[in-house]
């Protein structure tokens, strides 16, 4: 039999019933998986804690905490997070399917399983995972401070940069209700959002954070790059670095800060072609030709005192 992809994987089987866990299990182990068993919801939670799966197959159905509630609270496990849930139900209804996936599921198969298509499923899911993971990796590594949101406004995954940042400004980075919430008015407000756009959040006696929406990857993640915001002394910073004016150094700020031209001259009470000129010299003391360029070399020197 073909082999899902090796022998280091782990599959979490989540199933109430006896005669399919002992069928589904044969059949994974004879892929070359390792299996791992629990009859119902509580039962797959406390294995979940022990141990990471690379991917979870879940009863839809089950006595007590069905799959859609146990599905929630695993993704809400932080090691858990970009583990794929596959669910396993005889329910075909749309609502159920929708219901399947809004609580974190990646797919769904359809009882009585087949064997063939379940391992397919598994090899791809499997695939994309590792590929998120990597890019994350890569992320990591660049010390980028980024926050993924689902459009359910749940947070996704953030890098070790941001958890940090996110600590010193006096945030857990593991009690998201703050960061889902700011998200879900930012939603209302800009819909499927503009790349620049975005929200502050900020605790009592703690700098502000500014999340600046950068896109959405893969068509359901909201990236969002996370940044300390304005506080005293980054306008100065700016405008000695740069040898700008006054004008020059707040208009830098508002643009590092994802502000269009029109947010600008709203916010320093300037014409839009004031702004465009103070940007062309801006641009010309920074060496740089457009907004993105200008606001990376802004970023980088605020940014300074925040990196470890």
């Amino acid at each position: 039999m073909s082999r899902i992809e090796k022998d280091q994987d782990i599959v979490l089987l989540v199933d109430d019933s006896p005669e399919s866990l002992g069928f589904l299990t044969t059949a994974l182990e004879d892929a070359g998986v390792t299996v791992l068993v629990a009859r119902n919801g509580e039962a797959s939670l406390g294995i979940a804690q022990r141990i990471t799966p690379d991917v979870v197959l879940m009863d839809a159905v089950m006595p007590g905490l069905d799959g859609f509630e146990t599905c929630r609270r695993l993704k809400a496990m932080a090691p858990l997070t970009h583990v794929p849930v596959i669910f396993m139900t005889g329910l075909t209804d749309t609502e159920h399917i929708v219901h399947a996936l809004e609580s974190g599921g990646v797919d769904y198969l359809s009882k009585p399983i087949d064997v063939d298509e379940l391992r397919a499923r598994i090899r791809v899911h499997l695939a994309n995972a590792r590929r998120a993971q990597s890019a994350r990796i890569a992320l990591d590594a660049a010390g980028r401070h980024l926050v993924a949101f689902s459009g359910h406004s749940a947070v996704l995954w953030s890098t070790p940069q941001a958890n940090k940042l996110l600590e010193r400004s006096g945030f857990d980075p593991s009690r998201q209700k703050d960061m889902s919430e700011a998200f879900t008015a930012w939603r209302k407000e800009h819909g499927e959002g503009t790349p620049g756009s975005g929200f502050d959040l900020s605790q009592p006696g703690a700098p502000k954070l500014q999340f600046s929406f950068l896109g959405v990857v893969g068509g359901e993640e909201y990236l969002f790059r996370l940044a300390g915001a304005q506080d005293e002394g980054q306008e100065d910073s700016l405008r000695q670095h740069f040898g700008l004016t006054q004008r020059e150094s707040e208009v830098l700020l508002w643009i590092a800060r994802g502000k269009s031209n029109r947010d600008i001259g709203e916010i320093l009470g300037l014409s839009p072609r004031t702004v465009n000129k103070h940007l062309e010299q801006v641009y010309t003391k920074l060496g740089v030709e457009n907004r993105a360029s200008a606001a990376i070399k802004a970023i980088q020197t605020m940014q300074v005192g925040y990196d470890l």
